[in-house]
C-alpha cells in the first residue's frame, strides 16, 4: 500500500533547491506536511536557508547516477527543476542526458511520480523554429514523460515574482527607462502567472492520480503584450506613464545586450528569455484544474501579483532571487587554502587595521557590504570594473544583494557569492565576474589579545595562464587605491556606527 492509498503525505525530492522556484518550493511542501529531500551539488548553498533543518540533502548532480539513485529512495515524488541553460553550446546534450538519467533511475526505484517544470510553448510553431531555450525545456519534458514515471510537466510562461528574472527584467526595464525605444518582441502575446500560483500547482501535483501522466499549461487570467506588462507595471508602482516605441530591427541578441545594460540580469541570461518572447505564449488549456483547484482570488491577476512581489522588494522580504543559481561557468574550485587545493600560483592582499568600535559594530558593516551599501573605496573604479564585466558578457554590479542587512551562504552579493560566513567573524566571497583566474574576497571581524577590534581583509587570486599573471600585476598598482582604502573606509564606517550586539543565529 502506498501513499496514494493511505492518504499520508507523499515523501518528495526536491532538484534544484539551490534555485529560484527550488528554494521556493521545499518550504510550501514542509508547510503542506510532506517530508523533503534535497539533491544539491553544493549542500552548503542550503545551510543558512530558514527551513535546512527540516530536510535531508544529499549532496550530488542529475548527472550522476549514483547519487540521482541514493537521492531517489524511499521517495514518493521527485520534482525536477533544473537545467544547464548557459553552461555553454551544448547545453542542450547536457539537459537530454541528465533528464534520460534522471526518468531511467527514477523508475527503476519505483517512484511513484516526477513533476517538472517547464516552459510554455507557441502553438503552431515548428520545435525547431523555437528558442534553444524552449526547445530543451520541451524535450526534457518529453523524455521524463516517456520514462515510464506518471508524469506532471507544468508549463509557464512569464513567472511574476519578487526576485525572479521576468520580474527583474519588467522592473528595471520599467523603472529606469521613461521612455523607450525596445524590440519588436514587446509586441507579442503573453500569459503571465503569479509565482504563487506556479508553487501552488508544484505542490498539488504531488498528489495527482497515477493515471495521470501529461503536460498541463498554468497562466494567469490575462493575457497581455509585454508592452501592456510595463504600463501596467508603471502605474501598479505608481510611476509616470511609460512612452514605448518598438523598434523591429533589435534582433535577440541585441535585444539581450539591451537588457543587460539597463537591468541586472546579464545577456547570457537574458537572451534565453528574449528569445522565449519571440512567439506568442497562451496557455491552451486550463486543465489543471481539475486536479489542483483554484482556491478562491486565483489565480492572481497581474496586477496583484506585481503588487504583491513589489511589496516583498520593497519589505525586503525577498526569499529567493534568480540569481540564487550560480552563475553558469563561475568557479568552483575550493578556495586555496582548503587541504584538497593542489598547488600553484597564488597571489594574495593582505590588510589589517585597527577598528575604534566594537566589534559587533565592525560585523555589522562588513554584513552589510555591496548593494546601495557599495565597496568602501574608490566608487568609480568599482563601477567601471562592474560596466567592463557586463560588456564581456559578465554579471556586473547590478544583482545586489537579497536582503540589505543579512546575507547567507549562497546568496549572489553583486558580482560575489557568498561561500562562507561565520556570523560576527568570517565573510568569505568568492568572484563570479569574468577573470582570467579564480578570485575570493575575505573579511573579518577579530579582536586582539588585549581586547581591540582588528579588521582583517584578504583577496586572494589563482591566475589562469600568462594572461592571469599579467592580469594581476597590470592591477596591482590600483591595489593600495582599491583594497587599502576599502579596509580604512570600512574601519571608519564602523567606528560611526552605533551598532547593538550582532544577533546570534
Amino acid at each position: 500500500m502506498n501513499d496514494e492509498d493511505t492518504g499520508a503525505a507523499p515523501r518528495c525530492l526536491v532538484t534544484g533547491a539551490t534555485g529560484y522556484i527550488g528554494g521556493r518550493l521545499v518550504p510550501e511542501l514542509l508547510a503542506a506536511g510532506h517530508q523533503v529531500r534535497c539533491l544539491a551539488r553544493s549542500p552548503g548553498k542550503l545551510r543558512d536557508q530558514p527551513w535546512s533543518g527540516d530536510v535531508e540533502v544529499v549532496r550530488g548532480d542529475v548527472l550522476d547516477p549514483d547519487a540521482v539513485v541514493e537521492a531517489l529512495r524511499g521517495t514518493d515524488v521527485a520534482y525536477y527543476l533544473v537545467h544547464a541553460l548557459g553552461t555553454g553550446a551544448g547545453f542542450e546534450e547536457t539537459d537530454r542526458r541528465a533528464a534520460r538519467i534522471f526518468g531511467e533511475q527514477a523508475r527503476a526505484g519505483g517512484v511513484r511520480r516526477i513533476v517538472y517544470l517547464g516552459g510554455l510553448t507557441p502553438a503552431d510553431v515548428p520545435e525547431r523554429e523555437l528558442s534553444p531555450h524552449l526547445r530543451s525545456r520541451a524535450e526534457v519534458g518529453r523524455i521524463l514523460l516517456a520514462c515510464g514515471v506518471p508524469t506532471t510537466m507544468l508549463r509557464a510562461a512569464v513567472v511574476i515574482g519578487s526576485g525572479s528574472a521576468s520580474f527583474e527584467m519588467l522592473r528595471y526595464l520599467t523603472e529606469r527607462l521613461p521612455v523607450m525605444v525596445t524590440p519588436s518582441w514587446v509586441r507579442t502575446r503573453i500569459q503571465p502567472v503569479a509565482v504563487r500560483d506556479v508553487l501552488r500547482a508544484l505542490v498539488g501535483s504531488a498528489r495527482m492520480p497515477s493515471d495521470v501522466s501529461r503536460a498541463f499549461d498554468i497562466g494567469g487570467p490575462e493575457v497581455l503584450t509585454y508592452r501592456e506588462m510595463m504600463i501596467r507595471y508603471a502605474a501598479v508602482a505608481e510611476l509616470p506613464r511609460r512612452l514605448i516605441v518598438s523598434l523591429p530591427m533589435l534582433s535577440p541578441g541585441l535585444s539581450s545586450h539591451w537588457v543587460g545594460l539597463v537591468t541586472p540580469v546579464p545577456a547570457s541570461i537574458a537572451r534565453p528569455l528574449t528569445e522565449s518572447l519571440r512567439h506568442e505564449v497562451v496557455c491552451r488549456e486550463r486543465d489543471i484544474a481539475r486536479y489542483v483547484p483554484d482556491p478562491p482570488g486565483h489565480p492572481l491577476g497581474f496586477d496583484e501579483a506585481v503588487r504583491l512581489a513589489l511589496r516583498r522588494v520593497r519589505d525586503a522580504q525577498v526569499a529567493t532571487r534568480w540569481s540564487s543559481a550560480a552563475v553558469p561557468g563561475a568557479p568552483s574550485d575550493p578556495l586555496p587554502t582548503d587541504p584538497a587545493w593542489a598547488g600553484g600560483s597564488l597571489y594574495t592582499d593582505v590588510r589589517e587595521i585597527d577598528v575604534d568600535a566594537p566589534r559587533a559594530a565592525l560585523w555589522q558593516v562588513i554584513e552589510g557590504i555591496g548593494g546601495e551599501n557599495g565597496w568602501y573605496s574608490f566608487p568609480p573604479a568599482w563601477a567601471l570594473r562592474g560596466r567592463l564585466d557586463r560588456l564581456a558578457g559578465g554579471v556586473g554590479l547590478r544583482r545586489g544583494r537579497r536582503d540589505a542587512a543579512r546575507l547567507r551562504v549562497g546568496d549572489s552579493l553583486d558580482f560575489w557569492r557568498v561561500e562562507e560566513i561565520e556570523p560576527g567573524r568570517l565573510l568569505r566571497l568568492r568572484a563570479e565576474m569574468r577573470l582570467p583566474g579564480l578570485a575570493w574576497l575575505e573579511m573579518r571581524a577579530q579582536t586582539d589579545d588585549v581586547g581591540r577590534t582588528r579588521y582583517h581583509q584578504r583577496a586572494l587570486f589563482h591566475p589562469r595562464g600568462l594572461f592571469g599573471h599579467a592580469y594581476w600585476w597590470s592591477a596591482s598598482p590600483f591595489h593600495a587605491l582599491v583594497f587599502g582604502g576599502m579596509a580604512r573606509n570600512i574601519a571608519r564606517a564602523a567606528a560611526r556606527t552605533q551598532a547593538e550586539p550582532a544577533p546570534t543565529r
